[in-house]
């Protein structure tokens, strides 16, 4: 019996959504299927072999990778852009995904390693979630859960939302769906931001280091689902807007229990600080 959880990469601003692909091949297959995309168009070569040009899947029994550890290299074929190469594992009976964003700047480019490999005790779920750089903050359905490496375990089956966040980096937003008996590898290429790129001078030389980068204001899981965004520091005050979970905003001001946001082009409000945390 095969079942197949269909995988797709929509591209939105700088964060990236990616749907982990699970696939129940037959169990005396000794082979894994891979699942490469990039922007820029890349070639794809494995161990040095040139397989293909991305999108590509390999994902039909005849094309399908004997198991073990390869070498990716993605070589964009518009100039002006530098290869990406990793390590990756194909495991048995499972989809290995690979997704590159590509910048001229290197700095900025990014990118998400998805693998699922078995667990001993088919009842156990695991997100693992890695990061370069290391020490980024991760969050599970908009509730923050540790730094990377994290090994989580203990997960529920299904859907997730598993978000990765680093000051001065470009966010990153995972859906995943977990199974029953593996665990979830997300290893992600941290892209830098606008922002701290616009610390440069226009030389080319860094900033002297009395630059200062406007600290911004992440918004954390509430029981509503939402935050209420009030005119002054008083949960009397009149609401003027709401910001959802995993959002982050300019922050203005600060008084105690109580931050001013930049939530809507030149609008600014408060909010209680008790579901906010400064980056």
């Amino acid at each position: 019996m095969k079942k197949v959880m269909l995988l797709t990469i929509p591209l939105v601003v700088a964060v990236i959504v990616f749907f982990a692909v699970l696939f129940y091949i037959n169990e005396n297959s000794a082979k894994g299927a891979l699942n490469v995309t990039s922007e820029p168009k890349s070639e794809v070569y494995l161990n040095s072999k040139l397989v293909g040009d991305t999108p590509l899947c390999l994902c039909e029994p005849p094309q399908m990778l004997a198991i073990g550890e390869y070498s990716v290299k993605l070589i964009p074929k518009d100039t002006g852009f530098k290869p990406f190469e990793e390590k990756i594992t194909i495991n048995k009976s499972t989809l290995t995904s690979v997704e590159r964003i590509f910048s001229k700047e290197e700095d900025r480019s990014e990118g998400t390693v998805v693998t699922l490999s078995s667990l001993p005790n088919k009842r156990d779920i695991e997100i693992l979630a890695e990061s370069v750089p290391l020490g980024a903050n991760v969050f599970l359905n908009n509730s923050p859960i540790g730094k990377t490496p994290l090994l989580l375990k203990k997960v529920s089956e299904g859907d997730h939302d598993l978000r990765i966040i680093q000051e001065g980096f470009k966010d990153k937003l995972i859906k995943i769906n977990t199974a029953l008996g593996y665990r979830l590898t997300s290893r992600v290429f941290l892209g830098i931001s606008d922002l701290a790129n616009n610390l440069a001078t226009p030389s080319g030389e860094v900033a002297s280091s009395s630059a200062k980068v406007t600290p911004t204001i992440l918004i954390l899981d509430t029981p509503t689902g939402f935050l209420r965004v009030r005119e002054s520091t008083s949960t009397a005050s009149l609401e003027i807007g709401r910001v959802l979970p995993g959002e982050t905003y300019e922050l203005s001001d600060e008084k105690s229990g109580w931050f001013e946001i930049q939530f809507d082009d030149e609008k600014k409000g408060w909010i209680s600080s008790q579901y906010a945390e400064k980056q």
